[in-house]
């Protein structure tokens, strides 16, 4: 089957916590510090490695619990794994330093620039309280958002992209208007391919071995676009014309 043509979209969706949001940065920072408290070393791929284990138990056991909730379940698990005690403050501590996660550095200004030509829309496994937070490090640049707490269920559950076209219908948005940008294979790509979404892979850790803090997917499913990095997905629509072409349009 041929790629489709980037001038075929009007609307981009987005995963957040990963592509947009440097979580495992803001996994490690936390981890780090709590562990100095306790004078235990970890390198930061086994604070990964323990963590997209236990996201990936609590996916499967909890999958309507929305990844903020899931947060402290986390963090008291890595702990244990590891033969300590985390209590209910650690816990939460831990569920509100996702108010710190940083931006990847290419974020905002890849958003910038592809607001002007697309609807962007936030779609993601955290709730509308941690939404807005990251939201606002890039800068506020969605027209739309469905979180867990909207829909119920988490990523990568059929559900949520069944909501997704649901709720942008709306705008008049259909599937094929559509292209699911995303980190995850696990939780985005694959299940969005399964659902006939058009998506781009944004492979943040491409050069790097394992899968980091997201659990490990069954299979790698072939996107219709790929890139490691916003910077480098918005030098493909660049190279495309459709940011000059939509741009001049609208001017």
């Amino acid at each position: 089957m041929a790629k489709p043509a980037l001038h075929s979209f009007s609307t981009l969706t987005f995963d957040v916590v990963g592509t947009l949001i440097d979580f495992e940065r803001g996994i490690i920072d936390w981890f780090r510090r709590w562990l100095r408290g306790h004078a235990v070393d970890k390198t930061d791929e086994e604070i990964l490695a323990a963590f997209a284990v236990c996201e990936d138990y609590y996916q499967k056991r909890s999958p309507e619990k929305p990844f903020t909730a899931m947060l402290p379940l986390i963090c008291n698990d890595m702990a244990a794994g590891w033969g300590m005690s985390a209590d209910e403050n650690d816990g939460m501590d831990f569920r509100s330093s996702i108010r710190q996660w940083p931006a990847f550095a290419d974020s905002r200004a890849a958003l910038a620039e592809l607001k002007k030509c697309f609807r962007l829309v936030a779609v993601t496994n955290a709730d509308s309280w941690a939404l807005r937070y990251m939201s606002a490090s890039l800068d506020d640049p969605f027209a739309e958002s469905v979180t867990c707490d909207e829909v119920g269920i988490n990523k990568p559950s059929h559900q949520v992209f069944s909501y997704v076209l649901e709720k942008l219908a709306r705008h008049g948005v259909s599937k094929d208007d559509i292209l699911h940008v995303a980190q995850s294979q696990y939780h985005d790509i694959r299940p969005a391919s399964e659902m006939g979404f058009a998506t781009a892979w944004i492979e943040r850790r491409r050069g790097q071995m394992g899968f980091g803090a997201t659990p490990e997917p069954a299979l790698i499913v072939e996107p219709d676009f790929h890139s490691d990095s916003m910077a480098g997905f918005v030098d493909q629509v660049r190279r495309s014309g459709w940011l000059s072409a939509r741009a001049l349009k609208t001017s």
